[in-house]
């Protein structure tokens, strides 16, 4: 089965993708440019990425005391994406892009991750060129952004610490001035005046760094949180004090040039994953001392060479760019490995033949059994019902989360090109949707991932069959770039109250508006009347969360209130991405798409009362549970 079909539907007939192209920005670009990319980054994911999946699973990155050691298939596949000018493909022909909507560079990143998402689609290096499109100087964004986008060099950010983990105002790493710039100088040359940016030694320890360390490109350009010392030498408690920092693997000229001279960033070890195995995943040691680094005229300093990122303590700020991007991305990569399992489990339901219907069912030939007769055939198991519950669910929770992550690529566009008022209006529903987009997906495509392994039996927990790896490469999405803890505190602790909750006013307004056209469909009227009770249960569950104003009451409950909220969502794409196949002709995908809608209502949607119940009743069960009684 493939995912070309699901996009197409999507992206031109419920999105209507090719009206982009009266803007400006993509005038340009038609229906057959998008479908040229589509079809070039389907290729290369079938070509050079399916096929060594597991290879990369079995092979892990392993260091030989020298250097990072990967599978030739996975340079060959960074070599591919990188020739495609997928890197670049949503920036302006000023730098060297192809100035594609992000709808479509979304949608073909999608064969990527699904063909092997261990192999990756570069999705750090453009989070981090783009950050630095963004806050860089002009000479930051020639010499390290735009050599990323050339795919010379690869990015990373080096955000957690092994002693702080997701708590970032906990982080120890610090930067101090490289006082030695300004004594080769003779004091003539303030330290600040290097021509890649004010230049600072380094200090710390940075963990979980995918992609840290490599031989894929020329250079791996690390985005760094540090914190500069204050007059004191004491570090700013809280997020107040951290500074964003590039920190390059290997020293580089104000042309870019590597300069034969290695930075004191050392790998201090691997990480052994459950999955995406293909990926490195590093410990890093900023300024160990295992590569010193002189200042100029051989002054010796000791640190890591970084050059700062916009202003002094305003490093979260910026470094934020670049994680709402990278979740959006995860959340694409959760329903991509959804899909794949997906697919998987479809095709190995339709040929394994077992068991035989209870009596009164109709196969799908139309006939009615007689009874568990072991003289009868047996049949498919795709025949079974409780095969197809598993399926229909596989269908619903992927299908739906896919046209989700493209409803918020959607936004990026009308964010950038639209004008002022929707521009704003998509400003404000990416804020609300960001969290979801992330983390429902990651759940919920994590559990089609856990459903194909079951439709599979026994089969399925074996590695002879790839829907075990799609479940482990999976349950990473649930962890990284903000948990799922993390993911609510900030849907519920910020993102709907933020403007005095104009976001969440926003998006009820657009279910609103999906449930009035659909309320007078009359197969689709029960559907719209239940996502409008679950509209207002939310409304109502929300108020009530915060009906004390206790932060510690409001948040005890925040991931049963995200996983309410989320189907809500969910139910709302659905009912929406029902009225538009609603409409179109009869045939197979239709019918799937009616009836996986209506999967989502009689068996999802109902779930929300019960997380919604603890939320309102700002339970403590969990909150107050002392430490001993566990």
């Amino acid at each position: 089965m493939s995912l070309r079909p699901t996009l197409d539907f999507l992206l031109y007939d419920w999105l209507h993708a090719e009206q982009l192209t009266t803007r400006s920005r993509f005038a340009d670009h038609s229906r057959e440019t998008f479908d040229a990319v589509l079809d070039t980054c389907e290729r290369i994911a079938r070509e050079k990425y399916a096929p060594f999946n597991r290879t990369v699973d079995t092979e892990e990155p392993r260091f030989d005391g020298e250097k990072v050691i990967l599978p030739q298939a996975t340079h060959e596949a960074h070599r591919a994406y990188a020739e495609s000018g997928m890197l670049s493909a949503a920036q302006d022909y000023d730098e060297g892009g192809m100035q594609l909507p992000y709808t479509i560079e979304a949608a073909a990143n999608g064969f990527f991750g699904l063909a092997s998402v261990s192999i990756g689609s570069a999705l750090l290096t453009k989070g981090n060129a783009n950050l630095l499109l963004v806050h860089g100087t002009e000479m930051q964004k020639s010499v390290f952004a735009r050599n990323e986008l050339a795919g010379r060099f690869s990015g990373t950010m080096c955000l957690s610490e092994p002693q702080a983990g997701s708590s970032l105002s906990d982080i120890t790493t610090r930067a101090t001035p490289d006082e030695g710039l300004a004594a080769a100088a003779d004091d003539t040359v303030p330290w600040q005046q290097d021509p890649l940016g004010a230049r600072y030694r380094l200090k710390g320890n940075k963990m979980w760094i995918s992609a840290g360390d490599h031989e894929l490109t020329e250079n791996i350009i690390h985005l760094v949180l540090a914190k500069i010392p204050g007059p004191d030498g004491k570090l700013i408690p809280g997020t107040r004090g951290i500074s964003l920092f590039i920190v390059p693997k290997k020293m580089v000229d104000s042309e870019g040039r590597l300069t034969g001279v290695r930075n004191d960033v050392a790998l201090a070890g691997l990480n052994h994953k459950l999955g995406w195995r293909g990926t490195t995943n590093a410990l890093l040691n900023f300024g160990e001392g295992k590569f010193p680094v002189p200042s100029p005229g051989g002054v010796p300093g000791a640190g890591a060479i970084g050059y700062l990122v916009g202003q002094p303590h305003q490093g979260l700020r910026c470094m934020f760019h670049m994680m709402n991007e990278a979740r959006i991305g995860v959340g694409t990569a959760a329903v991509v490995l959804g899909l794949a399992g997906y697919y998987a489990s479809l095709d190995y339901a339709k040929n394994r033949p077992q068991g035989r219907l209870p009596q009164g069912q109709k196969s799908d030939a139309g006939t009615t059994t007689v009874g568990k007769d072991p003289a009868h055939p047996q049949v498919r198991i795709i025949e079974h019902a409780d095969v197809k519950r598993m399926l229909l669910a596989q269908k619903s929770y992927c299908e739906g989360a896919l046209a989700l992550e493209l409803y918020c690529a959607r936004l990026v566009d009308e964010q950038h090109t639209g004008d002022a008022t929707a521009a704003d209006q998509a400003r404000l529903l990416l804020e609300v949707l960001t969290p979801i987009a992330k983390s429902w997906p990651s759940e919920w495509c994590l559990e089609a991932n856990s459903l194909a392994i079951q439709v599979h039996g026994g089969y399925g927990y074996t590695r002879d069959f790839p829907v075990e790896q799609y479940w482990r490469d999976n349950r990473l999405n649930m962890i990284h770039e903000g948990t799922h803890g993390i993911q609510a505190a900030d849907l519920l602790g910020r993102k709907v109250l933020m403007e005095g909750g104009k976001g969440l006013q926003l998006l009820a307004a657009r279910i609103s508006a999906t449930v009035e056209r659909a309320i007078q469909q009359p197969a689709l009227a029960p559907d719209a009347n239940a996502l409008a009770q679950a509209l207002q249960q939310v409304d109502s569950a929300t108020k009530a969360a915060w009906a004390t104003g206790n932060p510690a009451e409001a948040l005890a409950n925040a991931v049963p209130y995200m996983q309410a909220f989320g189907h809500l969502v969910l139910a709302w794409i659905w009912l929406d991405v029902a009225l538009v196949a609603a409409a179109a002709p009869d045939s197979a995908a239709r019918e799937g798409r009616l009836r996986a809608e209506r999967f989502f209502f009689h068996y999802e949607l109902p779930k929300i009362g019960a997380w919604l119940n603890v939320v309102v009743a700002r339970d403590a069960t969990c909150a107050d549970m002392p430490e001993a009684a566990f």
